[in-house]
């Protein structure tokens, strides 16, 4: 994420590398996570090249809960006298307020994958939420105002920690100022055919995909 010469990352899955290279990606200014989520924190080692290019430590904000995590799945990052080449992290607490980084306003927005609270970003006209199955009405009123929403539905079956596509749609259509556009992702492959969905879907609710851009 290209913010005012600010480069961001939500979430590090197992294929973070692969999307570095992919994007050309020079510099990353930091990482903001959702959750401790294997699938969400899995490619965290691989900040190493930026800590070499860049020369410092990388930025990482999160729950105090997902630092904890981090600390015994990256464990040895985190030793007083650390080997050489490993990950150099330097990690902030954050909570539901809202925090800056480096001059950039970030709104956090607490939502619930299952029982497990989980949090989405909103920078300026731009919100991401990730792994939702409950939104409550006071973190909706923070996306309030997005012109560009990215919102987790999983598939069209029941799912108990995951929106099902219909209750994204529905998400969507409870604001009261309806994003100019959403892009669904967190997709299984049992949602369907990407031109099937989408034929299914209102112009203003689209898949996300792999390497997607958005300009604001």
């Amino acid at each position: 994420m290209h913010i005012e010469n600010k480069h961001f990352v939500v979430d590090t899955g197992p294929d973070f590398r692969q999307q570095m290279l992919t994007m050309h990606a020079q510099r990353l200014d930091a990482v903001l996570l959702t959750h401790e989520h294997k699938d969400h924190i899995g490619g965290l080692d691989e900040v190493r090249s930026f800590n070499f290019k860049q020369g410092e430590a990388m930025n990482i904000y999160a729950y105090e809960r997902v630092i904890n995590r981090l600390k015994i799945e990256y464990a040895y990052a985190f030793e007083e006298i650390k080997y050489p080449g490993v990950p150099n992290l330097e990690v902030h607490p954050i909570d539901k307020e809202p925090f800056e980084i480096q001059g950039i306003p970030i709104i956090p927005i607490e939502v619930l994958h299952y029982k497990l609270p989980v949090l989405g970003f909103r920078f300026q006209d731009f919100t991401y939420i990730t792994d939702a199955k409950t939104i409550a009405p006071e973190e909706l009123e923070k996306i309030e105002g997005s012109k560009v929403l990215v919102l987790n539905g999983l598939q069209k079956a029941p799912h108990i920690s995951h929106l099902t596509l219909q209750e994204a749609i529905d998400v969507v259509h409870s604001l009261k100022q309806r994003p100019e556009i959403t892009y669904l992702t967190h997709i299984s492959h049992t949602l369907g055919k990407h031109e099937d969905v989408e034929a299914e879907l209102p112009d203003y609710i689209r898949l996300a995909y792999d390497n997607l851009t958005v300009e604001l």
